[in-house]
C-alpha cells in the first residue's frame, strides 16, 4: 500500500507541476476562542468587524460550520481531516509541559499541499506539540513558523502562564524570538504575513495559515490586553471586559483587511481561497477570563451545546461559482482538509492524494461553490470518556449525553449586541472591502442587508423543556430549534435511540486519549524561562540545567 501510494504520489506531483501557477493560494485565518455573536454578519451591532464582514458578504458565510470545543482537539481536525477521536486529540488541550503532540504518524494539509508545489507558511499560535522538534511546525510540513507552541500568551510580553510555570514563548523557527518582545501580538503575526506574503515567489502558490491568539485571554495579569486608545473608542460598552474584549477583536479585524489588502497589492487575490474561522466556540460571561458572545446559542467553549461548536466562519474566493449567500450546508472542521485540496488542484487529485488515508472529512468544494446539498448528514462533536460528555447531531436532530463542569455552563449567555445601529458604508470602506472592490467582488448594499438578516439566528418563542444531560440524554431539533431550548427526548424516542446507536458506533471507532501526565522538566524555569522542546535533552536532569 505504501509503495503503491508513493508511486501514484510521485506521478501526480509530476502532472501537478505544470498546474502550479493556476493553484489558487490557500489563506486560512484562524481567530482564536471568537464567538458566534463577535462578528457582525451574524447580526450584532456592538463591535464592527468590517474587513470579516467583507470577505463573508462577498464570500460565504457558513451557517451550519462546526468545530471542536476547543483548542487542540480542532486544530488536530483541521490539520488531519481526522475526528480527535480517531488520533488521540479528543480530551482537553495539550499543554507545554506534557510530553505528547499530535502524532507523527499522521500527515497533515501543509503535508498534503507540499508534493503539489505549495510554499507552506504558517504564523501564529501551533498547540499540537512540541515538547520534541519533530512535533512542531516547521517539521510538518511548513517551511517557516513565527508565533508560539503553546496555547495562550500574553499579547505583549509574549509569555504564557499554564501548569507547572511560566516562560517566554515565542519562535521564529527554532528559535526563541526575543526581538519580537514588547510588540503586540496581533500587529507582530499581521506584519509577518504581510511581509511573506510581499516576498512571495507569485510562479508558485501559497498555503499561509495565520493563526491568531485574538481574542483568547492572555495571562490573567492582563487577560484583554489592546491598545487603551482603541479600548477607549467603544464607550457606548458599559461591560469594563466586553469593552477590552473590543479591542483586542477590532485589531483582529484589521489583521484580516491588512492581509486582503497585501493579497491583491501583490495581484494574489484574484486567485486565492480565503477561509476565516474560529478554533471553537466563545468563552463568555468571564470564562477563561473573557468576555466572548455566543447568543443567542446555548452553552459556552468546551462545552457542547451550539454555543461551544457552531462555529463562525467564511470562505471567499474568485473560484466561487455562486458566491454573496448564506450557505447552509452542513459542514466540520474535519472537511477543510480535502475540501482545500480539491480547491487547490481539482477533485480527482484530492481523492487520489487522500484514500489511503481514513479521513473523515468530506470534499465539499462543489457543495459549497454550486450550492449543492451537503454530502454530509452527520457530525460528530465529540465523544470525551474521561468527562463523560459526548453529542452528535444527524440532519435535523442533536444528542446531548453528559456535559462538562457538572452543567455550571450550560446555560444562555449575551451580550446579544442588538442595540445600536449596523453601518455597511463601513464594510465597504474597510481595506479588504476596498481591495475587492478593485477586483469588481465587493458586496452591495443590497447583499450586505439580505444576507446580514439570514445569518441572524432566530430562536423560536415558547417556555423552555427541561433538560438534565447529566442524568438523561436530550434531543433536540436543530432546524426548528437552534438554540437548544426544547428538549424533545420524551416525544421522539426513536429517533433519541438512533441518535445513541450512532454515538455508539462512533465510540466503537475511538482510541484513547493521548493525554499524559505533564513532566516536571517541562517547567520553565528549568530552561531560562522559557517554554521548550525539553523531550529532545534527554540527558539533562532539571536539577541540573
Amino acid at each position: 500500500m505504501l509503495i503503491s501510494f508513493l508511486l501514484m504520489l510521485s506521478a501526480t506531483s509530476g502532472l501537478c507541476a505544470a498546474k502550479w501557477v493556476n493553484s489558487p493560494n490557500i489563506i486560512f485565518i484562524m481567530a482564536d476562542d471568537l464567538g458566534w455573536n463577535d462578528v457582525g454578519f451574524h447580526g450584532s451591532n456592538q463591535i464592527p468587524t468590517p474587513n470579516i464582514d467583507a470577505l463573508a458578504y462577498s464570500g460565504l458565510i457558513l451557517q451550519n460550520y462546526y468545530v471542536n470545543p476547543i483548542c487542540t482537539p480542532s486544530r488536530s481536525a483541521l490539520m488531519t481531516g481526522r475526528y480527535p477521536i480517531h488520533t488521540g486529540m479528543q480530551h482537553t488541550v495539550l499543554f507545554g509541559a506534557e510530553p505528547r503532540g499530535l502524532p507523527l504518524n499522521e500527515r497533515l494539509l501543509p503535508e498534503f499541499l507540499k508534493p503539489l508545489g505549495y510554499v507552506n507558511r504558517i504564523v501564529g499560535k501551533w498547540h499540537l506539540g512540541s515538547y520534541k522538534k519533530e512535533y512542531t511546525p516547521i517539521y510538518r510540513g511548513f517551511l517557516s513558523h513565527l508565533g508560539c507552541w503553546t496555547g495562550h500568551l500574553d499579547y505583549n510580553d509574549h509569555t504564557a502562564m499554564e501548569r507547572p510555570g511560566w516562560g517566554l514563548d515565542m519562535r521564529r523557527n527554532l528559535d526563541i524570538d526575543y526581538d519580537s518582545h514588547g510588540k503586540y501580538v496581533t500587529d507582530l503575526y499581521t506584519n509577518e504575513a504581510i511581509r511573506l506574503i510581499g516576498e512571495h515567489n507569485v510562479t508558485r502558490p501559497l498555503f499561509l495559515y495565520l493563526a491568531h491568539n485574538a481574542v483568547h485571554s492572555g495571562n490573567p495579569y492582563n487577560p484583554l490586553a489592546a491598545p487603551d486608545d482603541l479600548v477607549a473608542k467603544f464607550s457606548n460598552i458599559t461591560e469594563y471586559n466586553r469593552r477590552r474584549f473590543a479591542g483586542v477583536l477590532s485589531k483582529l479585524d484589521e489583521s484580516v483587511g491588512k492581509v486582503v489588502a497585501a493579497l491583491q497589492k501583490r495581484n494574489m487575490l484574484k486567485n486565492s481561497v480565503i477561509v476565516f474561522s474560529t478554533d471553537n466556540g466563545g468563552p463568555a460571561e468571564g470564562f477563561n477570563i473573557n468576555a466572548a458572545s455566543n447568543w443567542p446559542l446555548r452553552g459556552v467553549k468546551n462545552t457542547l451545546w451550539e454555543g461551544g461548536v457552531r462555529g463562525a466562519g467564511l470562505i471567499w474566493s474568485p473560484n466561487l461559482e455562486r458566491p454573496k449567500r448564506v450557505a447552509k450546508q452542513m459542514m466540520h472542521m474535519v472537511d477543510w482538509l480535502p475540501t482545500l485540496l480539491h480547491a487547490a488542484l481539482g477533485p480527482e487529485y484530492s481523492e487520489n492524494l487522500t484514500s489511503p488515508y481514513k479521513l473523515d472529512g468530506v470534499d465539499l468544494w462543489d457543495e459549497l461553490s454550486k450550492d449543492y446539498t451537503s454530502k454530509r448528514d452527520t457530525i460528530l462533536h465529540n465523544i470525551d470518556n474521561i468527562y463523560g460528555s459526548s453529542a452528535v447531531t444527524v440532519g435535523d436532530w442533536k444528542l446531548v449525553k453528559g456535559t462538562n463542569y457538572q452543567g455550571a455552563w450550560d446555560h444562555w449567555y449575551g451580550p446579544s449586541g442588538r442595540k445600536g445601529e449596523y453601518d455597511p458604508q463601513l464594510v465597504l470602506q474597510s481595506q479588504a472591502g476596498q481591495a475587492l472592490a478593485q477586483i469588481k467582488m465587493a458586496p452591495s448594499l443590497q447583499d450586505i442587508s439580505e444576507m446580514r438578516e439570514q445569518a441572524d439566528v432566530k430562536c423560536p418563542k415558547g417556555e423552555e423543556t427541561l433538560c438534565e444531560p447529566l442524568k438523561a440524554p436530550c434531543l433536540f431539533n436543530l432546524k426548528k430549534d437552534p438554540c437548544e431550548r426544547q428538549n424533545l427526548a420524551a416525544l421522539y424516542p426513536n429517533i433519541l435511540n438512533h441518535l445513541e446507536d450512532t454515538l455508539e458506533g462512533f465510540n466503537r471507532t475511538s482510541i484513547a486519549p493521548g493525554n499524559k501526565p505533564l513532566d516536571p522538566k517541562g517547567n520553565p524555569k528549568f530552561w531560562n524561562y522559557m517554554w521548550t522542546n525539553f523531550g529532545d535533552y534527554v540527558d539533562v536532569q532539571p536539577q541540573t540545567v
